[in-house]
């Protein structure tokens, strides 16, 4: 099975992130998609580690109570392994090739671009387009991940009884959904540098896209579960009691202003933060627009907090605001969850790939 390749059957899209298995359905509806199913469903702890599966039993049955809960019917799935267990490379090959041609010509290459030796590796590519300036070349991207990150994500699927069909790379399915929260950003996005923030349980992952296309990913350890491990260590919670007690209140008064807001005050400079890697790193020193996605991004008033740090125009990902929804899933519901669910719409948006 190919990374990025797309077979054309109806996907699920799952994302396995550190806390949660988060399950999504789509399907086209008039031209435009319609919501059918989607679950969140919380993992054990420490089954995923810093996006690296370690519980591989406990992944999969994980993945079978989601599918239980939104009660879909397909079989098919597309995952992703994460953008720091994958190695992207744009190259340049003759427009004039066949894809058979080309596809032995990368293999021939491709030692070149992978550090690892190419029988522990899956390798895939996809043609990019015409090469700028030069009609005869096309631009193809190269991807590569050690096979054991495809494999344990492959394994964990089929022990939920569903079939992998496609394993892509979670920033390029965020640059996928992007597509459509482009829909709603003045201008389209088109000719701009966009700054994605997923901020999940314990990895933020910054993707930048400019044109709608990636120019820069990194991932760093921050996320929510500093936020849980707080309310722990000041109100002597479990920590299953201290997440539920973040997602459905009942805390203490003092609780936005002595615990949510100093987190809300860190997550704004860790971003403005990876903000500034990205200025360092390349010809930037601003961008257009900063879109929050993953868990952390519901939180209430961050996004206002996150346009005070950085002094950019920042919206909450909603990649479902221009969907149709089934009448089984509840649209409040989906509304809250939808930050959360960006990579898992790009991974189902895959059943549509011309």
């Amino acid at each position: 099975m190919g990374l990025l390749r797309n077979r054309r059957p109806s996907l699920l899209g799952i994302d396995i992130s550190s806390t949660a298995v988060k399950l999504l359905e789509l399907k086209g509806q008039d031209g435009r998609f319609r919501v059918e199913s989607y679950a969140v469903e919380p993992l054990p702890p420490n089954a995923v580690v810093e996006k690296n599966i370690a519980n591989l039993e406990a992944v999969g049955e994980t993945i079978k109570k989601a599918v239980k809960r939104s009660r879909t019917k397909l079989k098919d799935a597309a995952l992703a392994v994460p953008a720091s267990a994958a190695i992207g490379k744009t190259i340049t090959m003759p427009a004039d090739v066949s894809e058979a041609e080309m596809e032995a010509q990368i293999e021939l290459q491709a030692d070149q671009y992978v550090p690892y030796p190419l029988e522990e590796v899956s390798l895939d590519f996809q043609v990019l387009g015409p090469s700028a300036g030069n009609p005869n070349t096309v631009d193809v991207l190269l991807v590569a991940s050690r096979s054991e990150n495809v494999e344990v994500r492959v394994d964990a699927c089929e022990a939920a009884g569903l079939k992998p069909r496609v394993m892509d790379v979670e920033s390029y399915a965020t640059e996928n959904a992007f597509r459509l929260l482009a829909e709603d950003l003045p201008g389209k996005g088109i000719d701009q540098t966009i700054a994605i923030l997923d901020v999940g349980s314990t990895m933020t992952t910054l993707t930048v896209l400019e044109d709608h296309r990636i120019v820069y990913t990194r991932e760093q350890v921050f996320g929510g579960r500093q936020l849980t491990e707080e309310i722990m260590r000041r109100y002597g919670l479990s920590y299953e009691e201290a997440g539920r007690a973040k997602r459905q209140g009942g805390l203490p008064d003092s609780y936005e202003e002595e615990v949510l807001q100093p987190f809300k005050e860190a997550m704004a400079q860790q971003i403005a933060r990876s903000l500034q890697f990205f200025f360092g790193a390349s010809q930037h020193n601003s961008v257009d627009h900063v879109i929050l996605a993953g868990g952390c991004a519901s939180i209430p008033g961050m996004d206002d907090l996150v346009r005070e740090e950085t002094g950019t125009d920042t919206h909450v990902a909603n990649p479902f605001v221009n969907m149709a929804v089934s009448s089984r899933i509840r649209p409040q519901l989906l509304s809250e969850d939808a930050p959360a669910l960006l990579i898992a719409c790009g991974l189902a948006m895959r059943s549509f790939d011309s």
